[in-house]
């Protein structure tokens, strides 16, 4: 099969290699539809998890069953399904301690593009198939469906770390695809006044129709003094989903003692990131900092994809680049590395 790859730090191409065997409990799917994420741009251009060579790029897809093993049995040759970003090894102590993503090690519940070949593909491995396959529902739009795989739980899981209670006033940092989100995360979860921090129209746009109360940008002026400004004071909780290394120290500048900070930004640069003693308390102010890979699996995207259905979130409006066919990966994926302005997330839908 071919497969849009990386072939080391800094460079990708298109490979041809085996196509993917399929274990007893695993699935062998084709795919609907991809898209590119920040994250392979990270991965590629910054090494951000060390060098890879020919490793088959992309984590987010709706795929269609090609093949399963003969210990599954929820689904079948010919399913449409949603596959998460991330699929654990269930039955491993750290999922049983309720931390699945981290199963084999850290982050190692992230295989696609990480351990193994990715879904950019003709054809992509899932392994537990029964516990990381969702059925997509029928009527689904492909780019909502697409979104379920990482921007969607990724953003949920930002709001889960700094759990948001009806009545918070939370500042999301970042409103890229993952951030917007956050911010439909946080008023769904109750949030008071939502301050999105970004400086894109077409984001700051879309943060406002997810539930934002407040656009603050950054190219304004520092944002600690503007939200603290808007604010009459310190936030309750704050959502990481963009900026560096930094942004740590800007987030506990602006957080009231006892709140919290949830990161689901992925740094993929640097050695430390940045925490100013006195605004942390010393180190004794209950600032608590979070930061996580979103969780996997079936009941997650089945959950997620509840919302979708009821109307409850619009994640099929990030889409912004829609291309066509597999070859169309790669166009796609520079414009994830070149981030136009009018640029969100893009799609591929496979002919």
């Amino acid at each position: 099969m071919k497969g849009f790859a990386m072939l080391k730090i800094g460079e990708t191409g298109w490979i041809t290699k085996d196509a993917p065997a399929c274990g007893p409990l695993d699935a062998i799917c084709k795919p609907i539809a991809l898209a590119p994420c920040t994250s392979d741009v990270h991965t590629v251009w910054a090494g951000a998890i060390g060098d890879r060579h020919n490793m088959i790029l992309g984590h987010e897809a709706v795929g269609e069953v090609v093949e399963v093993g003969s210990l599954v049995r929820d689904f079948k040759v010919g399913d449409k399904v949603l596959v998460s970003a991330i699929t654990p090894d269930w039955g491993s102590l750290a999922a049983q301690e309720g931390y699945a993503m981290h199963s084999g090690g850290m982050l190692s519940g992230w295989k696609f593009s990480n351990f193994k070949d990715g879904v950019f593909g003709e054809f992509f491995h899932v392994n537990e198939a029964d516990a990381n396959l969702a059925y997509l529902p029928e009527g689904m739009d492909l780019g909502a469906a697409c979104m379920i795989s990482d921007m969607v739980p990724t953003g949920f899981h930002g709001a889960e770390l700094a759990d948001i209670q009806y009545g918070d006033n939370v500042a999301v940092i970042g409103i890229g695809p993952v951030g917007l989100m956050s911010v439909a995360a946080a008023a769904i979860r109750g949030a008071a006044n939502i301050y999105a921090v970004g400086s894109r129209k077409n984001c700051a746009d879309l943060a406002l129709e997810y539930g934002a109360t407040r656009i603050v940008n950054y190219r304004e002026g520092d944002i600690v003094e503007q939200i603290l400004d808007l604010n009459h004071g310190f936030v309750d909780k704050i959502i990481i989903a963009g900026g560096d290394n930094d942004t740590f120290d800007q987030a506990i500048r602006m957080l009231k003692a006892g709140g919290k900070i949830g990161n689901v930004n992925y740094l993929g640069e640097g050695d430390y990131v940045k925490i100013p003693r006195g605004d942390w308390g010393c180190g004794m102010g209950h600032k608590q900092i979070a930061g996580g890979l979103m969780p996997g699996g079936r009941l997650r995207s089945e959950k997620l994809a509840r919302l979708v259905m009821a109307n409850r979130i619009h994640p099929e409006k990030l889409i912004t680049h829609k291309f066509q066919g597999l070859e169309s990966v790669e166009p796609a994926l520079m414009l994830m590395k070149d981030k136009p302005r009018d640029l969100i997330k893009p799609l591929v839908v496979i002919d």
